[in-house]
């Protein structure tokens, strides 16, 4: 069982999935992540409401970096109100962007809410995904890197600052991670009560009940 890197496919509601099956697209996303990362299908999406702005020959259904930054900077110029955070995450198949993504298209093309809208980790990370997964089963540090910071975002964003802050911030997490799991589970990690939790304290007022001589001394020393 490979539990280490996060699920490919993604669930959508009900009804996005209706709205996308009704729009005869020339092809059906089956992983979401990955089949809308270049820009093209959402391109198709919106040229079936708006056939004038979008003209699908000017779309690549390539894979590449290169493809993806054209067919979403001819979408970005549309000026339609997308969050460029969800763009970026969803051309470095960032996990729950592109999910989000088509619900956000969803409410603006239809004007409709959506019932239950799927959640998605802020920054949009796999911790959600590790979180349900059993400890021993948890990604180590490299995985999480190699899960959460893509080599297309890397190559997008060549700034080595950049890219070593989005390392630090992952590593962080998987610091903060770990001392959750060693509270969780103390034996599991051989972890050994402190000299202050191995003490026996009485609470304050039991300890100043128990002692007359210090209560009296006290009673003394105020006259």
């Amino acid at each position: 069982m490979a539990y280490s890197q996060s699920p490919k496919k993604a669930g959508l509601p009900r009804e996005v999935l209706k709205w996308l099956q009704s729009l005869d697209l020339s092809f059906f996303p089956k992983n979401v992540r990955r089949d809308l990362s270049n820009g093209y299908l959402v391109a198709e999406i919106f040229s079936w409401y708006f056939p004038r702005d979008f003209h699908m020959h000017s779309y690549d259904n390539g894979a590449s970096l290169a493809a993806k930054q054209s067919n979403w900077s001819q979408i970005e110029r549309q000026k339609i109100s997308l969050l460029k955070e969800v763009i970026d995450g969803t051309i470095h198949c960032k996990p729950g962007a592109a999910e989000l993504l088509v619900q956000e298209i969803y409410t603006i093309l239809t004007n409709r809410r959506i019932q239950t809208i799927q959640r998605v980790e802020q920054g949009f990370t796999d911790k959600a995904y590790q979180d349900q997964l059993p400890m021993v089963a948890r990604a180590t540090a490299s995985v999480a890197i190699k899960s959460n910071l893509s080599l297309s975002e890397v190559i997008a964003e060549p700034n080595i600052i950049s890219n070593q802050h989005k390392v630090l911030a992952i590593i962080h997490r998987q610091i903060e991670q770990r001392r959750e799991e060693r509270t969780q589970d103390p034996k599991r990690f051989n972890v050994k009560p402190t000299l202050g939790e191995q003490a026996v304290r009485l609470p304050p007022l039991l300890a100043y009940q128990s002692e007359p001589n210090l209560q009296m001394n006290t009673s003394q020393a105020a006259y």
